[in-house]
């Protein structure tokens, strides 16, 4: 693979692979250093992607295994895994699409609307992992069932229970909210 071809992925895949990372992690900075891990991996691996899946699960599978080998690692026994950052904004592009596509809403509105976001993120976030994980990889990544079942492999009827229970336990989140 050629420096210019790396550089193509990243950029077609680097802000989803950060997201993952971020989102298994809670932490920026961790995002950032293994999000460059895992690309460096890439760089090396990428005589063993075999095809069997898209180049974005398989880069996602590196993602996700990078971030447990750092979790065993001595620097999470010891302390420094970093407590919740605040989410990153939205890409450019869905702003730029949401916006032309939104009707003119005053900046109350928008606030209101943005702070809402925000709170169901939060609320993700303190889902357990398993169920956190599989709808960060739904809403977020955009896989399919059956990409999100390859990548943390398990079945595709286990991924849709996971996703069901975290959507039911954010809705009821919201029930209680109104």
């Amino acid at each position: 693979m050629s420096e210019e071809q790396l550089q193509q992925i990243m950029k077609l895949y680097g802000e989803d692979v950060w997201n993952y990372i971020y989102f298994l992690t809670n932490n920026s900075d961790q995002a950032d250093e293994l999000t460059q891990e895992v690309f460096i991996k890439c760089y090396y691996r990428i005589g063993t992607f075999r095809g069997a899946s898209s180049l974005k699960t398989w880069l996602f599978t590196i993602a996700r295994n990078t971030v447990f080998s750092y979790r065993k690692s001595r620097f999470f026994r010891s302390g420094l895994w970093g407590g919740m950052q605040p989410l990153p904004a939205a890409p450019q592009e869905r702003q730029d699409a949401a916006g032309q596509a939104a009707v003119a809403r005053s900046a109350e509105m928008e606030y209101l609307g943005n702070r809402q976001v925000d709170e169901i993120w939060s609320m993700i976030m303190k889902l357990p992992d398993k169920l956190r994980e599989v709808l960060v990889l739904d809403l977020k990544a955009e896989l399919s069932v059956r990409e999100i079942a390859e990548l943390i492999r398990i079945s595709p009827g286990t991924v849709k229970s996971r996703l069901h229970r975290a959507r039911h336990k954010i809705q009821d989140k919201l029930r209680r909210m109104e």
